[in-house]
């Protein structure tokens, strides 16, 4: 199963890239996170449906210091996965 999650809200600045990649990692899932222009966060994570099932938990809640307002989710195909691997961080540390 593959899933984009697009988290809204105070996401940026507050370690939410990093909460995300060891909450994902934890779980063994693929994928990654990136901030956006707009100052939203982006998921792209490939797993198991209870595992992505905690990690959309964890997205909901976020870290200390964050806010989220709005997690929007579409499902991927299953082809979208092919090129993922272990979780990481993308763009700018």
């Amino acid at each position: 199963m593959v899933l984009h999650f697009l988290v809204q809200g105070r996401v940026q600045g507050v370690g939410f890239r990093w909460f995300v990649h060891r909450e994902a990692s934890e779980l063994e899932l693929r994928g990654w996170v990136r901030n956006t222009e707009d100052g939203d966060v982006e998921v792209v994570a490939a797993g198991e449906p209870l595992d992505l099932d905690e990690l959309r938990a964890s997205l909901k809640r976020g870290p200390r210091g964050s806010r989220v307002d709005r997690v929007i989710e579409h499902s991927l195909l299953e082809s979208e996965a092919q090129n993922l691997d272990a979780f990481r961080i993308e763009g700018a540390w």
